[in-house]
């Protein structure tokens, strides 16, 4: 039990590390698990799970602002309405398509075949896209009109695919929309909100009746090392981005893809 406590500490940490960053902390998760030999709680309800303590971070790091938009809703701020609108309408595809295609994803998708071949596309993608970007036109979540925020909604449902990040691919949906990197960034952060939480009440309920006592040590240690992990990169990310842009991202996962291939079929 001790050296499952161990991976599910360190899986936390990959976790917290990867899951606001375009480099898919499911993929990564998937390719760690394939290398440690981690048998943790059934029906992947652990890489699911700890993904909460990511989102705690940013609600506690971004408590502030979002305690100013409950407030505005209450007083009629619009500002803060269109702040939730956008936040909803881009949570909305991810919902409806993670509900209808929940068991063909765990059942065939989670492979490390598909994590890489994923990786290696989206680190290309983010280099086209990064190299011929063009004038942002959006520097604001509460200005997105709600035809802006439902696509960038369907930009996140292709991460359902592992490998391809949820946050990579709504940051890219937002960059080739017209969103600043910044505001891209956030977006994602508070995006996550939403989307995280709805899938890990989907994977406990449907695995429910499987877990047991060891099955929530072990989903509490990674719960709490993502958390401080992800706390870390919150905190860094918007500036990093804003400094050197998304294309570190874009080469490290081409490299990490091409290498793990390797490791898996050499």
């Amino acid at each position: 039990m001790a050296e499952q406590l161990l991976q599910a500490a360190l899986l936390g940490i990959v976790e917290g590390l990867t899951e606001f960053i375009p480099v898919s902390s499911t993929g990564h998760l998937i390719l760690v698990i394939e290398i440690l030999g981690f048998a943790g709680p059934p029906g992947r309800v652990f890489e699911v799970a700890i993904q909460l303590g990511a989102i705690l971070a940013v609600c506690l790091i971004y408590f502030g602002r979002l305690w100013r938009v409950t407030m505005g809703l209450g007083g009629g701020d619009p500002r803060a309405w269109r702040f939730v609108l956008a936040i909803l309408l881009g949570f909305l595809p991810a919902a409806v398509l993670g509900v209808l295609l929940h068991g063909f994803i765990k059942a065939v998708l989670f492979h490390p075949t598909v994590v890489c071949v994923a990786l290696i596309l989206g680190g290309i993608a983010i280099l086209v896209i990064e190299r011929f970007l063009s004038h942002p036109r959006y520097h604001e979540i509460e200005r997105f009109p709600a035809s802006l925020a439902l696509k960038i909604g369907l930009f996140q449902s292709i991460a359902m695919i592992p490998g391809v990040s949820r946050s990579g691919a709504t940051i890219l949906g937002a960059l080739l929309m017209g969103v600043d990197r910044r505001t891209a960034a956030e977006f994602s952060f508070f995006l996550a909100i939403p989307t995280m939480l709805g899938a890990t009440v989907l994977d406990l309920y449907k695995n429910w009746e499987h877990l047991n006592t060891d099955d929530a040590l072990l989903i509490g240690v990674g719960f709490v090392t993502a958390f401080l992990a992800a706390a870390v990169v919150v905190r860094t990310l918007v500036d990093f981005v804003g400094r050197y842009g998304f294309a570190p991202f874009g080469w490290y996962r081409i490299a990490l893809g091409s290498l793990m291939l390797a490791f898996l079929y050499l």
